[in-house]
Formats: structure tokens, sequence, C-alpha cells
């Protein structure tokens, strides 16, 4: 499971690790929830295959829906069923991205307190979830049609949790490799070497602590609530 997420690395460090070819202004991120728009990196089909980074709205939308509405409950994908699910198949074979981050949020499901915990690197460095996205285009005759004339969507692909964040929660957002980037972005790719990625990271990987509740709230994101964590700036 992935509800939440950080992305608070400045734009160049994050050019340099996933090569895109943007140079942009990003605001740090302590508390991204689903439907916001969010900073994806997709592959052009092109002889040079250039990386780009774009704004992409959490939480896939099929093409086949009536509205954006049903993207809020699409904003994971179990990674054991995703060639399969219809709602996510062909985007598992078409349509894959990097979702930049520096971490995510979990509660205990048990935790009547709602506390929640920060799960990230122990130096803070950015990864990368596995996502997948897709192209909407609104009835015409629907409200959206007239913002804008299509909505790209995204969502994040999902595995059982390893033993260390098992206590936390049963699933984990799958985090790729450096040296898996180019597989999952690469648009001619077969499905087996993409299902072998999405396996959890190592125990190691990955560590967590308890932060401040006022996370909890969609409207709270300031860097001041990460204070003491490993994402501290």
């Amino acid at each position: 499971m992935c509800g939440r997420y950080v992305l608070t690395s400045p734009a160049e460090a994050l050019r340099r690790l996933f090569g895109f070819v943007e140079q942009p202004n990003l605001e740090p991120r302590v508390n991204v929830a689903p439907t916001q728009e969010m900073p994806v990196i997709r592959q052009r089909r092109t002889p040079a295959g250039e990386r780009t980074l774009q704004a992409l709205r959490w939480g896939l939308v099929p093409p086949s829906a009536e509205s954006l509405a049903g993207g809020a409950r699409m904003i994971n994908a179990r990674g054991e069923a995703v060639a399969e699910t219809r709602a996510f198949r062909t985007a598992f074979r078409r349509r894959r991205c990097l979702v930049p981050a520096n971490g995510f949020y979990e509660w205990r499901p048990d935790d009547v307190t709602k506390q929640p915990y920060l799960i990230a690197c122990p130096d803070g460095a950015p990864f990368a979830f596995a996502g997948l996205w897709e192209r909407w285009t609104p009835p015409p005759s629907s409200d959206a049609a007239v913002e804008r004339a299509y909505v790209d969507s995204f969502t994040i692909v999902t595995t059982a949790a390893n033993e260390k964040l098992a206590s936390l929660h049963h699933r984990q957002p799958v985090i790729l490799r450096p040296e898996d980037y180019a597989v999952w972005l690469d648009p001619d790719a077969e499905p087996a070497p993409l299902l072998a990625l999405l396996k959890s990271v190592p125990e190691d990987f990955l560590t967590h602590l308890p932060v401040d509740r006022a996370i909890n709230s969609v409207r709270n994101d300031d860097s001041a609530l990460l204070r003491g964590t490993m994402l501290d700036a």
C-alpha cells in the first residue's frame, strides 16, 4: 500500500539520477496525497528514447471511465496481478513510468492513535516507485472537457512487504534500482523481465520512524513536519 509519499530532492539531483531532459522548478512536497498532480518520468517513443518529466494526476483513470472520480480508488496496482487486471494490463504492457520519491508513509492497521511512520532510505536519498500511466479523454459533454482535452494519470505498483516493513503494513510500493530504470521504461520490453522487477527491496534498503501526527491531514505539507528525520534538510 502507498497512500501518501514525499518528494523533497531538488530538481537537479533528480535529473542526475533519472536523466530526464527538462530543467524544471520543483517545490518540495512532504505530504503528497491521491488526486494531486506530481512529476513522473516517462520515455518517449523516439529513436533516442529521451526521458521526460511531467506532472500527472495520482490515481489512474482508465480510458473507459466516465469521470475522473474513479481514479481516487486506483492509486495502487497489485504487482502480482498487474499483467491481467483489466484496469492496468494495457498500461503495464505499454505505459510504464518512474515515480520519484524520497519516502512514503504508513500507519499500523491496529493503531487507534493513527501514528504515521516515515519510510525512507537511511541517508534520505531519492528513489523511484514503479508506476503505470494512462490517458483519459473526457466525454464532450463533461465539465472536464471544458478544462482540458485529456488527463494523464498514474498509479504506483505494490508488492508484498519485506519482513522489516510487514509490522507496519503487509504491502509496500515496488522500488526500482537505478540499473532497472531502462528496462521498466522500455516500451518494447517483454512481460517476463518486467514482472521479475516487482518485488520488495532488501530489508536494509529502507528504515522507518514515527513522525508528527499532523501528517494525517492532507492539508499539512510543511517541511517542518520532517524535522529530526532522515529527510530533515
